[in-house]
């Protein structure tokens, strides 16, 4: 029995490493000094190290490094992602995580009905980030203009220097909650999909831990209520 106790301990006294990447911004994360203080991935990342009985550890890293720290084994997993945004073999649970994508357009050029009414005009976007919906539509047609984060996309934005944007919903409502002013038409959804987890091949978390570990948070009410919580 003590041995018993003591390997489970340990197994509880292990890391759960999740990644974020540099380029999120708030509601998602709030970044300091190269460090998580808050947002959707902290609360998430402790729900989940909560259910797998793990210490959390969050490493931010830039987007472009986010596969390989995976791979490695560095770390164990990165949320709220879609297997067509990594490259690399991984683990992928359930989807299960909302997220909108909008493309926003200023109100000084006709509002487009579709995306195909941006073809051939600039659009602002976030570096390494893909949008496979706006290249399967556009092909070519798909003129990107990159920033290095979502607030750096919807200041140039602003700012009047391109005229179409592609955004997360959640970040964009949110910085027009705390009173960012706006000049725009209303969004065109581009889609609206449930995200997911990657999971490292070689973590000491098994896929179907995590997927538990998802399946009792949304049964709970633990996603919903993270979400509302930035609302």
């Amino acid at each position: 029995m003590l041995i018993s106790w003591l390997a489970m301990a340990a197994a509880q006294a292990d890391h759960l490493v999740v990644l974020v990447a540099t380029s999120v911004d708030m509601p998602m994360a709030d970044i300091r000094d190269g460090k998580l203080h808050g947002g959707v991935h902290l609360d998430l990342g402790k729900a989940l190290a909560n259910r797998l009985r793990r210490e959390l550890v969050i490493e931010v890293l830039p987007r472009k490094r986010l596969a390989q720290a995976l791979e490695s084994g560095r770390a164990d997993v990165l949320c709220t992602y879609q297997p067509g945004w990594l490259e690399g073999q991984h683990a992928w649970t359930q989807p299960f995580f909302p997220q909108s994508e909008l493309l926003v357009s200023a109100a000084t050029v006709p509002r487009p009905l579709t995306v195909g009414a941006v073809r051939g005009q600039q659009v602002g976007t976030v570096l390494g980030f893909a949008y496979p919906e706006m290249e399967q539509a556009l092909g070519d047609g798909f003129v990107r203009s990159d920033a290095p984060s979502a607030l750096a996309n919807l200041t140039k934005f602003r700012l009047g220097r391109i005229q179409h944007i592609i955004i997360d919903k959640a970040f964009y409502d949110y910085q027009v909650r705390l009173g960012m002013k706006v000049d725009a038409h209303p969004p065109l959804v581009i889609k609206h999909q449930l995200t997911r987890c990657a999971v490292s091949l070689r973590s000491k978390v098994t896929l179907a831990e995590v997927d538990a570990a998802i399946l009792q948070l949304m049964r709970d009410g633990a996603i919903n209520k993270i979400l509302s919580n930035y609302r």
